[in-house]
């Protein structure tokens, strides 16, 4: 009679075989795996820089001593959207040929949106927009981060995002026939964003809001007296995604108005 020994035997070398050629299938090269880590293409964020300054000089936009602007960006005018590191990221901008930095904001410390880390900072993989403004009193500059969901509108609509950003304003109401589309928007915020609460996350600090393409005519009112500040008149496009914003001053040169970015669909 056979022991158990003699019979395990055959079997668990049988087992040891099996196993080895599974093994073997399993580390088959890829191709992946050859890569050296240096030739991989690093993660990045990509950031669209909007210089909507009430002040005619061109800025150049910095990730900590990193010009990442090639050329400089215009009044109320935007860069295409640009690699940068993510993450805890210090921005900066200078003006015209002048080194020196106009403004400095020290954004995020979490390479994922998180309400503790807010104002977070750029996150790997995603497009964002940062304008450089002026403050509400228009006695220093600013820096503001939005995050872009590029993602495309419905067939006939489009994604329209408003933004006000005209010192001196107060919050404004964005009246269509009638109807208010944007209530209480305060300088330096988004239509319909949310800075708090369940809605919070990284869409809601700059919303999208989808709207019928073609013509969109409005009034801006001041929300506190409801007087008309100003108008707007745009073709939307079907498809197509806007940042809309308020520039300039109500009583003063440059004139209050109104400037789009259109963004690219990804």
């Amino acid at each position: 009679m056979k022991t158990f020994q003699q019979l395990a035997g055959p079997a668990l070398r049988l087992l040891g075989i099996i196993a080895a050629i599974f093994f073997a299938s399993g580390c088959k090269d890829t191709g992946y795996l050859d890569i050296d880590a240096a030739e991989r293409p690093p993660l990045s964020a990509y950031i669209s820089f909007v210089n909507a300054r009430p002040i005619d000089a061109g800025l150049f936009f910095w990730t900590f001593t990193d010009k990442v602007t090639p050329t400089p960006v215009a009044i109320n005018k935007a860069s295409e959207y640009v690699p940068t590191v993510f993450g805890n990221v210090q921005i900066n901008f200078t003006e015209g040929s002048n080194t020196s930095y106009k403004a400095s904001y020290q954004f995020g410390n979490s390479a994922t949106f998180t309400a503790t880390g807010r104002p977070n900072g750029p996150i790997a993989t995603f497009y964002h927009t940062v304008v450089a403004a002026r403050t509400a009193n228009n006695k220093a500059d600013s820096l503001i981060l939005f995050y872009d969901d590029l993602k495309a509108p419905a067939s006939g609509k489009a994604k329209l995002r408003f933004i006000n950003l005209s010192p001196g304003t107060g919050a404004l109401n964005v009246v269509q026939k009638g109807k208010t589309l944007f209530n209480q928007v305060a300088y330096g915020r988004a239509a319909n964003s949310a800075l708090s609460g369940e809605a919070l996350s990284a869409w809601s600090l700059g919303p999208f809001e989808t709207v019928d393409a073609g013509t969109f005519n409005a009034d801006y009112l001041d929300a506190a007296t409801s007087t008309k500040v100003g108008t707007v008149s745009l073709q939307l496009e079907d498809g197509k995604i806007y940042t809309v914003f308020t520039r300039g001053l109500a009583n003063a040169a440059p004139s209050f108005g109104t400037s789009v970015i259109e963004h690219p669909v990804k």
